[in-house]
C-alpha cells in the first residue's frame, strides 16, 4: 500500500510540475523536424565550471542534447538521471549532453549540485542572452536536440517522457551515421 502511495505522489509531482516557469506556457515535445525544417542552432561561448571557454563549435559531428535547466527546477531533478544515462550510454557514438545552468546565483549553487548528483557531462554557465539566443527560454527545463551538422532538431519545453529523447536521440545517431555511410560508399 505504502508502494501505491508513494507512486501516486509521484505521478502528481509530474502532472503538476511540467515545467518551471511563470508564463502559461504547456509543457511541448517535438519530434524531429524533417531536415529541411532544420534551423542552426546559435553559436555561443560560455565558461564551464573550471573556468574553461565553451562553445557549441567544440561538438561539431556529435548530436547534441543541449539541457537549459537550474538547480530549483523539479522537472529538471527528474531529467538529469535520464541525460546521465544518454551519456554514458551513447558517449562513444558521437553524441553529447551539455547542460547550461540558468541559476542566478551562479557556481555557488550549480558546482555542489552537480556534484551531490553525479552529472557526467559538461555544465556551462547560461544568462538571459544565451536563452534569448534560443528563441527566448521561458520555462525550465527546455531542451534542445541537435544533428551532426549543427541543426535545431527538435525542442522540448517542460519535462519530457524518457522515451522521446531516447527515441530522438536513437533516431539522429542513425540517421547521421547512415548519412555518413552513404557519403562514403558513393562511387565518383
Amino acid at each position: 500500500m505504502r508502494a501505491v502511495c508513494l507512486s501516486l505522489a509521484v505521478a502528481a509531482v509530474i502532472v503538476a510540475l511540467p515545467g518551471c516557469s511563470l508564463s502559461s506556457r504547456t509543457t511541448r515535445a517535438a519530434s524531429l523536424k524533417s531536415e529541411k525544417e532544420r534551423k542552426p542552432a546559435p553559436e555561443f561561448a560560455l565558461k564551464d565550471a573550471n573556468g574553461h571557454t565553451v562553445h557549441l563549435s567544440d561538438y561539431k559531428g556529435k548530436v547534441i542534447l543541449l539541457d537549459f535547466w537550474a538547480t530549483w527546477c523539479g522537472p529538471c531533478k527528474i531529467e538529469i538521471p535520464w541525460f546521465k544515462d544518454f551519456e554514458r550510454e551513447n558517449k562513444d557514438k558521437g553524441f553529447a549532453v551539455l547542460g547550461v545552468a540558468m541559476d542566478q546565483d551562479g557556481w555557488d549553487v550549480v558546482k555542489p549540485f552537480a556534484h551531490q548528483l553525479g552529472i557526467n557531462y559538461r555544465i556551462v554557465m547560461g544568462d538571459d542572452s544565451i536563452a534569448e539566443l534560443y528563441g527566448g527560454v521561458e520555462a525550465l527545463p527546455t531542451t534542445f536536440l541537435i544533428d551532426r551538422e549543427g541543426r535545431i532538431a527538435s525542442v522540448h519545453v517542460g519535462l519530457t517522457s524518457k522515451r522521446d529523447f531516447e527515441d530522438g536521440i536513437k533516431e539522429l545517431l542513425q540517421t547521421s551515421a547512415g548519412a555518413s555511410v552513404a557519403a562514403v560508399a558513393r562511387p565518383e
